[in-house]
């Protein structure tokens, strides 16, 4: 039987969620938007793409949370998006009021759902799902060290000249400008980076890296990035619907690891059927560790103002 997998907003990143979903046969997808009539619209055009997409998945938009009951996954992209010279943290009330009552429906309609949380400010959302849902840890986390590890290695690609494939990279902590991309980590093809290229110019792709998302927003004028947020949730889905167990720095609930306690924060883990099933701590230099408690202490500044 086909996994149940539902997208929650039907906006951009929503929309292109669902259609890479689908694309891939990870199982039928169900796209629900409160606005009335738009997701039908676009789950039926998604549909009948089927015939020449060369694939069987079942689309179906909907208005109603009964249509997503028994879901296997939920992927929260419901929220709203950053305008140019706002940061992620300025969305914090908004999109609790709506991600808080989103995790009531999926508590009511699917207990036994995943979630994965996109919106934006993606720690303190995923937080927010967690401790709403009363999930176990496992089972709620969100996506962001792929997409910025994304940023990072196309940023390593474009100055290179060398295919994005043979880029291995690692982004950690908090999704938002005080993120840590470890270039210690990084290889091209299993060589260190710093083979490559001088330590001026990697620091200008990390800092790149950190402002990707806002520098995607000032083009846009009147939105976020969608397209590579919407292929690295499809890399998480597929992680978990094929047990692939692919090891992906991703938003997940520490207890300790890294020093952190009571906090969703950017780390590497295996990602398989059962979720998140560990959490994969590396050695870090002092310096680095320093960026970490920076990281964690602005994500912390933004859970503190969430009001349950």
């Amino acid at each position: 039987m086909r996994k149940k997998i539902t997208v929650i907003g039907a906006g951009h990143v929503g929309e292109v969620t669902a259609f890479k979903l689908a694309e891939k046969e990870l199982g039928d997808v169900v796209l629900l938007d409160v606005i009335e009539d738009m997701p039908i619209g676009k789950g039926l055009d998604m549909r009948e793409g089927g015939p020449v997409g060369k694939y069987d998945s079942a689309i179906v938009g909907t208005n109603a949370y009964g249509d997503t009951a028994n879901s296997d996954i939920i992927v929260i992209t419901a929220g709203k998006p950053r305008t140019p010279g706002m940061s992620r943290d300025e969305l914090v009330d908004s999109n609790f009021n709506i991600v808080k009552p989103v995790t009531e429906e999926i508590i009511k309609h699917s207990p036994n759902a995943m979630i994965l949380v996109v919106a934006n400010p993606l720690d303190a959302m995923a937080y927010t799902a967690f401790k709403v849902s009363g999930f176990p840890k496992n089972k709620v986390f969100g996506m962001a060290g792929i997409l910025d590890t994304t940023r990072f290695r196309a940023f390593i690609s474009m100055e290179l000249n060398v295919s994005v494939e043979n880029i291995q990279a690692l982004v950690l902590g908090g999704h938002g400008d005080t993120m840590v991309p470890i270039a210690r980590y990084t290889t091209v093809s299993g060589i260190p980076l710093s083979h490559f290229l001088p330590q001026d110019r990697i620091d200008a792709i990390i800092e790149r890296t950190r402002k990707g998302g806002g520098e995607i927003v000032k083009y846009l004028k009147t939105g976020s990035a969608y397209y590579a947020p919407s292929l690295a949730v499809a890399e998480m889905v597929e992680s978990i619907v094929k047990d692939k167990k692919k090891v992906l720095p991703c938003a997940a609930y520490l207890e300790g690891e890294y020093g952190i306690n009571d906090l969703y924060f950017g780390v590497p883990i295996k990602l398989g059927a059962n979720g998140v099933e560990e959490i994969i701590e590396i050695d870090l230099t002092d310096e680095e560790k320093e960026a970490i408690k920076s990281s964690e202490a602005a994500v912390r500044s933004v859970i503190d103002l969430l009001k349950f």
